[in-house]
């Protein structure tokens, strides 16, 4: 491949990867057309702990959780080998690329009554955090 090619390519690449990130999606509808909603909050020791599950997409789609609560965001990766290991937080200035397998976790701090959406960096997974 010549290196006029080469350019053409990584260019288109990165204008693409740029309008993902740029235009986030705040689709929380799932397949079935109806808002999901799971049981993946818990409070312990006067802490907050959202879990979401990346491969594939994120899972739960939404989650919802008290505001004004010390909160950190744990996110679980098992043979994740797709976009949703590039995980972006807009919000809060987080952007990472997640180990393969293991859990990462983010420390949200307090949030106030807000949704805090999380996209893979392709824009092809979402998920949101409604603090309520």
């Amino acid at each position: 491949m010549n290196k006029t090619a080469s350019i053409i390519i990584i260019s288109a690449l990165v204008i693409s990867f740029g309008i993902v990130f740029l235009g986030q999606s705040k689709n929380n509808v799932g397949s079935t057309g109806v808002e999901e909603s799971a049981q993946n909050v818990e409070i312990r020791d006067g802490i907050q702990y959202v879990t979401i599950n990346a491969k594939g997409g994120y899972s739960p789609r939404i989650s919802t959780a008290q505001s004004n609560i010390p909160t950190k965001l744990i996110v679980k990766t098992k043979g994740t080998y797709d976009c949703s290991a590039a995980l972006v937080i807009r919000s809060i200035g987080y952007q990472k690329v997640l180990q393969q397998t293991g859990e990462e976790i983010i420390d949200l701090g307090t949030p106030q009554t807000e949704t805090l959406q999380g996209v893979c960096s392709m824009g092809m997974y979402n998920f949101a955090v409604n603090f309520n």
